[in-house]
């Protein structure tokens, strides 16, 4: 995406922040308090966690598989996930869910539409669309801040133990990986700033006396990226898998940091058609989701060879290149702050302004805990 494009979003929704009619402390948009909650088969104590717990080591909330089971809506209803990509191994739950007929179980017609998160997010307020499968980003915080009833209702992963998706940096003559003097440096990123990965690189900066102030930012495009590292362009890239392989282990290369583990940093966000207007729906969709996690993706699903053949086909990827990084820790839980510290990397990038909104405007937890029996 443009560079120019995405700051004329992040301006636009800035300046509707000055008008916002939503200044307290409300969970204004979530029509979810007062639903019953009941005990669901095959979802018991080990279906939830304490949000509280960021432990790298945390296991994350499972279900048995094939649970929670289905319950089908009374009408068949059609939803609308917006997606930046299809191909993308963190999208594979919504690819399996579709081909499985999860969603369907349910009563659901989903359909998974391809489009960046600044043109999807006015989209997804009006209700054109029903739900965005990406993060909560500085854009979203912004439009939250403007008005948009959206929030952030389930989690979609954590990096796996081996892995080295993140900050990678090109050594110059006489440095070593466990000191990179980061200040001024510039760095090539695929979105620029506002991007969720501002909060795991700004602790990896710190610790290289850098700094979201203190390094330039570089957009350029997803297959760019690697190539302006490698060849000076850049000094230091965030590298997603499987690209990262591509310097691992080389000479001339460090790795600084990645998205801390056990704490997801995107998921599933819903306007105000599932949060208020059929929250049924909403618990539904979650429900398909969940299920796919416990039954396809509860623990190394890349063990299983067959399944990662089957993986690979519907993501229209390379099997080699999919089966040549670690899993991804699938987890529909969201942990406790975790968009607080986002909002202070946003604000350290000049991404957003103003006290940073409260967690009950940004997050909502009612809707998975509903499809899983947990009461609180």
């Amino acid at each position: 995406m443009n560079i120019r494009i995405y700051g004329a979003v992040l301006a636009l929704l800035a300046v509707a922040a000055c008008s916002s009619p939503y200044e307290g402390d409300s969970a204004s948009g979530a029509d979810v308090e007062g639903r019953t909650i009941s005990p669901v088969e095959g979802c018991g104590s080990t279906s939830w966690t304490d949000p509280k717990d960021r432990s790298p080591n945390r296991v994350p909330a499972r279900c048995q598989p094939g649970a929670p089971p289905a319950r089908p809506l009374a009408e068949r209803r059609s939803l609308t996930i917006a997606t930046g990509t299809l191909s993308a191994e963190y999208v594979a739950p919504l690819q399996v869910a579709l081909d499985k007929g999860e969603f369907a179980k349910e009563g659901l017609d989903v359909t998974l539409k391809v489009l960046p998160t600044p043109d999807a997010l006015p989209l997804l307020a009006k209700g054109e669309i029903d739900a965005l499968w990406a993060a909560p980003e500085a854009a979203v915080m912004n439009g939250i801040r403007g008005g948009f009833d959206i929030r952030w209702v389930a989690g979609n992963f954590s990096p796996g133990p081996g892995s080295k998706s993140g900050l990678w940096v090109r050594l110059r003559d006489g440095e070593d990986a466990e000191h990179v003097p980061m200040a001024g440096r510039r760095l090539g990123t695929m979105i620029g700033k506002g991007s969720v990965i501002a909060y795991p690189m700004e602790k990896a900066l710190r610790k290289h006396g850098g700094g979201l102030d203190r390094i330039q930012y570089q957009q350029l495009g997803s297959a760019d990226v690697l190539t302006a590292l490698q060849n000076g362009g850049v000094d230091s890239a965030w590298l997603l898998d499987p690209v990262w392989r591509r310097v691992d282990g080389k000479p001339g290369y460090a790795f600084l940091g990645g998205q801390p583990r056990g704490e997801p940093l995107g998921g599933m966000l819903y306007g105000r058609a599932l949060l208020q207007e059929d929250v049924d729906a909403g618990v539904a969709l979650l429900r398909a989701y969940i299920r796919t996690l416990n039954t396809y993706f509860a623990s190394d699903y890349k063990a299983d060879e067959s399944f990662v053949t089957y993986l690979a086909k519907l993501l229209k990827t390379d099997k080699e290149v999919l089966s040549s990084t670690p899993p991804l820790r699938m987890d529909w839980e969201i942990r406790a702050g975790t968009t607080t510290r986002l909002q202070a990397a946003y604000k350290a990038q000049g991404a957003t302004t103003g006290s940073p909104l409260p967690e009950s405007r940004t997050v909502t937890r009612a809707l998975y805990e509903e499809a899983v029996g947990h009461g609180g």
